[in-house]
């Protein structure tokens, strides 16, 4: 077990009983305080000692997009702590008959702890809609009809992914030694290709807008065009600034990779692009869609070679940058003919990937026990010493 935590220090400040929405509403003690509560749980658990801290209670998960690897993980993380898992099914609930949010928020929340929200489809709307709930959730809990209030937990929005980012956190943290270490190295987040459209914009932004508060370099490399949402890229230049870091936009990503300690090719829509989706998808304009998308493959298929190929992995860091990927990526050759990254750089690095992902079921559950448990260290250490063992 770490030592991080204490009992004196403001680490929960701003965690307890606070929803996680951007990891940039959050300070780097809150961030530490997460990455520390994760690796003590994994600590837990790869020791075969239990670590539910909850008897009963709900984890419920609304998904308002396609997942695999932020479901599983919120469900795992859900489990790990003694929490069930019940899925919020729009098409299922009377949402589709127009019940409102206010409602639907009060209803499934009687007995839930955390409520887990993902919405990335809609530019200017995912993150508007969790404070939706989340302001419901303080109506009811003020008029005493819930008896707590749960916390809300933002598995991906159209502005940021704060549980991808923070598990690629704990992912360098683990390769280079700790947090410290991580100053002065380049990261290079840049655009690749991909033969589809629509991709959110929020794992690149979610890493520009953690990572330029650590002090870093990083570069934001993309082809003309294919910008995120501007507040969010003037948000990590000033981080970049007040952490003694230095922040990037090029054009090329030869410039990007070029002596990147590590690369984070990948693809997404341009912010234009999102914008115009989000207006046809609310008229369901259904033909507008498939002509959107038909003028933005032809875009794309004008950057193919915007790959992570093994001669730009060259261009790295003496040649040995690590390869990031918030997975699924497109494998030239494998799950696609051209894509994101060449079939033998994926290959080299599908085991650090796998870890790299794994961190996100610890980095969801330290959002869980830090929302509902003031003193997480406290909470942390009575697990150890109960020795409760996992598998008997």
């Amino acid at each position: 077990m770490t030592e991080i935590i204490t009992k004196t220090d403001d680490s929960t400040t701003g965690l307890y009983n606070k929803d996680f929405l951007l990891t940039w509403e959050k300070s780097l003690t809150n961030l530490e305080t997460i990455l520390s509560v994760a690796e003590d749980l994994k600590a837990l658990r790869d020791n075969n000692i239990s670590s539910r801290c909850f008897d009963s209670g709900l984890a419920i998960s609304q998904f308002r997009d396609n997942s695999t690897r932020t479901r599983f993980s919120f469900s795992s993380a859900a489990n790990l702590l003694g929490l069930a898992v019940q899925d919020l099914d729009e098409g299922k609930s009377q949402i589709a008959h127009g019940e409102t949010v206010r409602e639907t928020s009060a209803m499934i929340s009687f007995l839930s702890d955390i409520i887990g929200i993902r919405d990335d489809m809609f530019l200017g709307a995912g993150n508007a809609y969790m404070r939706e709930v989340g302001a419901a959730l303080d109506e009811a809990f003020s008029d005493g009809v819930l008896p707590q209030r749960p916390g809300i937990i933002n598995l991906q929005c159209d502005i940021d992914h704060p549980t991808q980012s923070m598990a690629d956190l704990l992912h360098l943290k683990t390769v280079f030694g700790s947090l410290e270490n991580l100053k002065g190295k380049k990261i290079a987040m840049t655009w690749a290709y991909s033969p589809s459209y629509g991709k959110p914009l929020s794992v690149p932004q979610g890493i520009i807008g953690l990572m330029t508060r650590l002090g870093m370099h990083v570069d934001l490399a993309f082809p003309e065009g294919y910008g995120l949402i501007p507040v969010v890229v003037d948000l990590a230049g000033k981080q970049a600034v007040e952490s003694g870091g230095n922040f990037r936009v090029v054009n090329s990503m030869d410039d990007a990779f070029r002596d990147a300690d590590i690369v984070y090719p990948k693809s997404w829509a341009p912010f234009h692009v999102m914008q115009r989706r989000t207006e046809l998808l609310k008229k369901s304009d259904h033909d507008g869609l498939k002509g959107l998308e038909k003028e933005c493959l032809a875009n794309n298929a004008m950057y193919k070679n915007w790959e992570c190929t093994e001669d730009k992995m060259k261009l790295t860091k003496k040649g040995q940058a690590l390869y990031m990927h918030c997975l699924p990526a497109d494998i030239s050759g494998i799950s696609c003919n051209e894509g994101e990254v060449a079939a033998s750089v994926f290959e080299r690095y599908r085991v650090p990937l796998y870890k790299q992902a794994g961190f996100k079921p610890y980095i969801i559950a330290a959002m869980m026990l830090t929302n509902r448990f003031e003193d997480p260290a406290a909470m942390l250490h009575s697990l150890a010493d109960r020795k409760a063992k996992r598998i008997s």
